[in-house]
């Protein structure tokens, strides 16, 4: 089953796709397990998450540095990727200010599963005569 919202025609100038769900839903969590881990370690019940919380204990209790640069890494990769999005809608003919910002925000939020979309499409290309 497609889980896909198209705005504008297939090959138009006004193409956005949306990702799939279950894929968006595992960046979310993660991402935001990620950042309670960063910012608030101490409240984490880590005794609860079995070996992800023994884990977790570990990097927040020896590692609190490498842990948050790597969250910061995480996001900044995420902003290199939204900007490479617009580039690549450009390339693409996708125009319409409105589907470029849906690009732009779904990619800075979950990264290459929104930005592997864009990649993947094609634009139908119009025949010169």
């Amino acid at each position: 089953m497609e889980q896909a919202a198209e705005v504008g025609v297939r090959g138009g100038a006004a193409y956005f796709r949306r990702g799939r769900l279950p894929w968006f839903a595992v960046i979310a969590v993660s991402m935001g397990y990620y950042a309670w881990a960063v910012f608030w370690p101490q409240s984490i019940p880590y005794q609860k998450l079995g070996p992800l919380g023994s884990f977790t204990q570990y990097l927040a209790d020896h590692h609190h540095t490498l842990l948050g640069n790597g969250f910061w890494l995480a996001w900044m990769v995420h902003i290199l990727e939204s900007l490479y999005a617009l580039v690549l809608c450009k390339q693409k003919g996708i125009t319409d200010g409105r589907a470029r910002l849906l690009w732009f925000i779904q990619t800075f939020l979950f990264g290459i599963a929104s930005l592997s979309l864009l990649i993947a499409y094609r634009p139908v290309r119009q025949k010169r005569k």
